[in-house]
């Protein structure tokens, strides 16, 4: 008998592999395509340095256009980019499950495979630490592939049970990280090193810490992400659009709701809180992002909807770089190192959020060019190219 229980069978029946179908799903790469812009817009400004920072960490110290710009972000970037990114992990966490056990897998190889690849995630991210920048969230994902494997396989009750009961967790550990800012303020960010060496410990410090902090945060939509995977959501949004349609605007209004009091907060338009006030708002931030996670990603797959047939020039770059996502991030590391750094362009001490928010914008349209470069030349990206070589085996199939 097969180790795979009914309703993983059924999950795996219903999920053509690749090799099978011979056409890629448009929605889950063009929403990594343009997910990749909100993590510019994310990491940017935490390259800055010589400012003091608010709970979010942006600089309190700017003008109106920042201030702007960091409230807008607060507001629809930050806490919603990585919430987007953990959903489409898990979803093809899933998906990939599905096509090895297509091709004769069984599960405990399928297992391997993915366990193999989420330490291999876990090494990237450490390189990526160690050399460029401690915010890395590969390591992150890693662990989550690793640590939550075994959900493929549980049922669905049991998935948005586990769900909801950690977004319980998640509401409690973003408040006790709220007193923490406030009592002893926002942590200084290690990217004002003089030299490459200099800042190494401090960024493996603190990426140390970091990564299995931001596991915890993206537990809730990484097991959703799943749950979507099983019922095919971005690859076939035709069949779900109704459904899309009410997760977009759904989603995207509550986060737009539940962050807009810690979205004042940071813009310095709200300058008399007291902790009372400011601790259920930047918990209501942290949980209304997984809402906004959540709804982004509708919105791209109902937007893959309209345009599969006659994608253009936009959706088509936008997918390619989401083809090539690993690659992508890494170079924005690359970009905004060169760029931000003291021993370096050294323009993290002179700008402002704004500033790096509109840097942030021009590296993200490098990378999107750059990886439609690479589509028409027929090229997968070289940091895709190398974690697979490193991390899948040939199948052999089991009677």
């Amino acid at each position: 008998m097969s180790s795979v229980p009914a309703h993983a069978a059924r999950v795996t029946a219903a999920a053509a592999p690749p090799a099978t179908a011979g056409v890629r799903s448009l929605a889950p790469d063009l929403a990594r395509g343009a997910m990749l812009l909100l993590i510019a817009l994310a990491h940017a400004h935490m390259y800055l340095y010589g400012h003091e920072r608010g709970f979010r960490g942006y600089s309190l110290d700017g003008g109106p256009v920042d201030r702007l710009v960091a409230g807008l972000q607060v507001l629809l970037v930050d806490g919603r980019a990585l919430p987007m990114f953990a959903a489409l992990y898990g979803y093809g966490l899933v998906r990939l499950a599905d096509r090895w056990t297509a091709t004769g897998a069984d599960w405990p190889q399928a297992r391997r495979m993915l366990r193999r690849r989420s330490w291999w995630l876990v090494a990237f991210g450490f390189a990526h630490a160690l050399l460029l920048f401690f915010g890395d969230i590969l390591a992150t994902y890693g662990l989550m592939g690793l640590l939550l494997v075994g959900m493929v396989q549980v049922k669905d009750r049991t998935l948005l049970r586990v769900a909801g009961l950690w977004t319980v967790v998640y509401v409690s550990l973003a408040s006790v990280t709220a007193l923490t800012i406030i009592e002893n303020g926002s942590t200084p960010y290690p990217t004002d090193a003089e030299s490459l060496l200099a800042g190494v410990g401090a960024r493996l410090a603190a990426w140390s810490v970091l990564a299995p902090m931001l596991a915890l945060d993206v537990v809730t939509p990484f097991l959703l992400g799943m749950w979507a995977a099983r019922r095919r959501l971005l690859d076939e949004p035709g069949r779900h659009r109704t459904l899309l349609t009410r997760v977009a605007l759904v989603g995207i209004t509550v986060t737009v709701v539940g962050g807009a009091p810690l979205a004042l907060i940071d813009a310095r338009l709200w300058t008399d809180w007291s902790a009372a006030a400011a601790v259920p708002a930047y918990a209501l931030h942290s949980v209304t992002g997984i809402a906004g996670g959540l709804g982004y990603a509708a919105l791209t797959g109902l937007i893959a909807h309209r345009r599969t047939a006659a994608p253009g020039r936009v959706v088509t770059a936008l997918a390619a770089c989401g083809q090539r996502s690993l690659t992508c991030y890494l170079l924005q590391s690359v970009a905004f190192v060169a760029i931000f750094v003291p021993y370096t362009g050294a323009l993290g001490g002179r700008l402002g959020d704004a500033g790096a928010s509109a840097v942030a914008v021009g590296v993200w349209l490098a990378t999107v060019l750059l990886a439609d470069g690479m589509r028409r030349r027929g090229r997968r990206g070289p940091a895709e190219t190398l974690l697979r070589r490193l991390s899948y085996r040939p199948v052999r199939p089991r009677p």
